[in-house]
């Protein structure tokens, strides 16, 4: 197992990206109630504009196992835009390892931020495990909240 960046420009990893996207983001749905969550509404034309950077988690093989994406929209501060994992390689370690390469990779930013829906009880317990703060809670569909958290 190993991280490497994605390079999206290259149709065989956006399309494993976008597929490894809808499995772990169809799960989430589930878990909060609410379908209408961003990453589904990807398509490959969408994944390689976005304009965010993508560290993937791959097995010996080369298939995709979990990625993160991040952008820098301030000068002092990181967003985490996107966690994913695939089921079948759920509690192996893969969204610490990717959580861990996101901070050597810009081990000098002040500011992290990271949002995620309040239900994902999962998601929750590995942002609060990295030091991340809930700054704000946000209602966005009735019975659905997303939490941002916030790690200095």
């Amino acid at each position: 197992m190993h991280i490497q960046a994605l390079a999206l420009y290259e149709m065989e990893t956006v399309s494993q990206l976008w597929r490894l996207q809808h499995v772990a983001y169809r799960l989430e749905a589930e878990i909060i109630g609410f379908q209408e969550i961003p990453p589904l509404m990807d398509t490959i034309e969408t994944l390689q504009n976005c304009g965010e950077t993508f560290y993937g988690c791959m097995d010996g093989e080369g298939e995709l196992l979990g990625a993160v994406a991040v952008a820098k929209e301030e000068e002092n501060t990181l967003t985490i835009t996107r966690m994913m994992v695939h089921p079948n390689h759920f509690r192996q370690g893969i969204a610490a390892a990717l959580m861990s390469h996101v901070f050597e990779q810009y081990p000098h930013v002040p500011r992290y931020i990271v949002s995620t829906g309040t239900l994902n009880q999962p998601a929750v317990n590995l942002y609060t495990k990295f030091g991340f703060k809930p700054v704000e809670v946000v209602q966005i569909a009735p019975g659905v909240e997303l939490t941002t958290f916030h790690k200095s």
